[in-house]
């Protein structure tokens, strides 16, 4: 089976280049139905507002659609925002963020929660040398 697998950019932002295909399939599996879509901070808010009960706009939100289905949404401003930030939050420049971001999004969709299980999956896929 073919999965779907699509890039959507509402920003005038370019999006950098990054193999998130190759990751989407290490991750997620080949057959896996993913989009990802980068939009603006005022989506972002609205986003986060909705489904999250938060009052701000976010880097990323994942959504597990059905077992083999799923969406990221990134906002690439503020990830901009936090990869320049003096006090480095995440310690990365702003590529490096948003592929751990992205990695971070898809572990999500896999089903894993916020831990030390998790910390050690980022790692491993942040240290693949195709994925940089």
């Amino acid at each position: 089976m073919q999965s779907k697998f699509s890039i959507i950019n509402k920003t005038s932002m370019r999006i950098p280049s990054l193999p998130f295909l190759a990751v989407k399939n290490d991750i997620l599996g080949r057959t896996y139905n993913l989009s990802i879509a980068f939009v603006n901070e005022k989506t972002s808010y609205k986003i986060n507002k909705i489904y999250r009960k938060k009052d701000k706009g976010t880097n990323i939100l994942s959504f597990i659609l059905s077992p083999k289905k799923g969406e990221i949404v990134l906002c690439l401003s503020i990830i901009k925002n936090e990869a320049k930030d003096e006090n480095k939050k995440f310690g990365k420049n702003y590529r490096e963020l948003l592929l751990f971001l992205v990695i971070h999004g898809m572990l999500h969709l896999k089903g894993m929660q916020h831990g030390t299980k998790m910390e050690k999956a980022e790692k491993k896929y942040l240290s693949r040398n195709d994925f940089v």
